[in-house]
């Protein structure tokens, strides 16, 4: 992670306003529809029940989960309830997010392209408004991955040592709010042990002064990044050791995953929305969340990427291809290695039933990339600067096009939708 010669500002001022405005535009109405949508209808009862020590959606982690039913306990079992801990999470993450970005290219500009991109593509938005894991989980990561990079930048160990730390809670609680990031999740431990043998070679124990973080060892490393996590996840099933019907076991680990993993495989049943991964990437499927009448006016949310954004994205990762290996972009690298991994992970799975939605955190690394890009552009002195300016511009006309049907305003008509159905795969 080379400095960034330019010696920018840290933007944090912007980020957090960035990330104001994006909590403001998710609480607007964010109790519409005021009943249960797509997978509402399998984690609000879950979250209920929880409340009540009475196991459901057992084939799921807790975390998330607990965050909905701690929200129903404090606020009352209504639909502010049960999507505040999404929207808070969402507006974390995309305030964790610029932050990683800052930390890894220390470009003030790409950090801020950054946060408005991923604040403007639609499944950001989407999924930080429904009663779902997926930003809990996704929130968290970003969380975890900041942390880690800020640690490297830290010239105080006891300041990295606090955010190694931070790292682990946030990675232990991401995966307990569900296993997508697992990917993304490893990367600070082996980013920490690659970075340790390109400082010492192969002689990589023992050595406190050696980098990333002199004064952090390897072991104490794999404390805080591996089993520090772990620890913390299987706290998350505290709740579920108290059930009334079949507790899990405090001894239990193993088998709980086990059991888990079979209840996960059981879903056979094709389902009209899957998908995918290279599907995801093209943007090809979309899942309406909501399509319905509701108090007398057709409603819908469509879960789809911003139709720009997303296959600028992939412009913007063959360019970083080429500049993580020709210009040592090292933060271009960074987020194609985290693209791959959580993308990769869903090539490979053997699960019959996948999402979009399971798109989430590679399309938000993509975005990374985009900015990246983008920034490069903006810094030219010729006509190819316009291009980058223009780029931030469409996105941000897309959002706001589509705001209608990502956010369930009232359309003129039933018909109206097709206003946005640029393709078939989309209705």
């Amino acid at each position: 992670m080379p400095l960034n010669p330019r010696q920018d500002r840290d933007p944090i001022g912007w980020c957090l306003v960035i990330s104001g405005l994006f909590l403001a535009l998710l609480a607007w109405r964010i109790t519409m529809p005021g009943e249960f949508y797509f997978d509402e209808i399998h984690y609000v009862p879950a979250a209920r029940k929880l409340l009540e020590l009475v196991p459901a959606n057992r084939e799921h982690p807790m975390f998330g989960k607990e965050v909905i039913a701690l929200a129903i306990h404090l606020l009352g079992d209504r639909p502010l309830a049960w999507r505040i801990g999404p929207a808070l999470f969402g507006t974390l993450g995309l305030f964790a997010f610029a932050r990683f970005v800052w930390f890894l290219s220390l470009r003030r500009r790409a950090t801020l392209l950054a946060a408005v991109l991923l604040a403007t593509n639609f499944m950001w938005f989407v999924q930080s408004r429904i009663a779902m894991l997926d930003m809990i989980e996704a929130g968290l990561c970003m969380v975890a991955l900041w942390q880690f990079a800020a640690a490297l930048r830290t010239p105080s160990l006891a300041v990295a040592r606090t955010r190694l730390v931070m790292t682990g809670l946030a990675l232990g609680l991401s995966f307990g709010a569900k296993w997508s990031s697992a990917p993304a999740l490893m990367m600070p431990g082996l980013a920490f042990l690659v970075l340790r043998v390109k400082d010492s070679g192969l002689m990589i124990m023992g050595r406190r002064r050696a980098g990333p973080i002199p004064g952090v060892s390897l072991v104490e490393a794999t404390f805080w990044l591996g089993l520090f996590p772990l620890i913390v996840y299987w706290l998350t099933y505290i709740p579920a050791m108290f059930y009334a019907d079949r507790p899990v076991s405090p001894l239990g680990f193993v088998a709980q995953h086990e059991y888990m993993i079979r209840l996960q495989d059981s879903v056979k049943k094709l389902h009209p929305y899957r998908s995918v991964w290279y599907e995801w990437m093209g943007n090809w499927r979309a899942i309406w969340f909501l399509f319905k009448d509701i108090g007398g006016h057709q409603r819908g949310i469509i879960m789809l990427g911003n139709p720009y954004a997303m296959l600028a994205g992939l412009i913007a990762l063959g360019w970083g291809i080429w500049a993580a290996a020709f210009r040592q972009r090292h933060d271009a690298l960074a987020l194609i290695v985290l693209y791959a991994a959580c993308l990769g992970v869903w090539a490979v799975n053997g699960k019959p039933i996948q999402f979009y939605y399971h798109y989430l955190l590679p399309g938000a690394f993509l975005m990374g990339l985009l900015a990246l890009g983008i920034d490069v552009l903006m810094a030219r002195r010729d006509r190819w600067r316009w291009l980058g300016t223009g780029s931030l511009a469409l996105s941000a006309a897309m959002f706001i096009g589509f705001y209608p049907i990502i956010s369930a305003l009232p359309l003129p008509s039933k018909q109206f939708y097709n206003v946005w159905i640029w393709l078939p795969s989309w209705r």
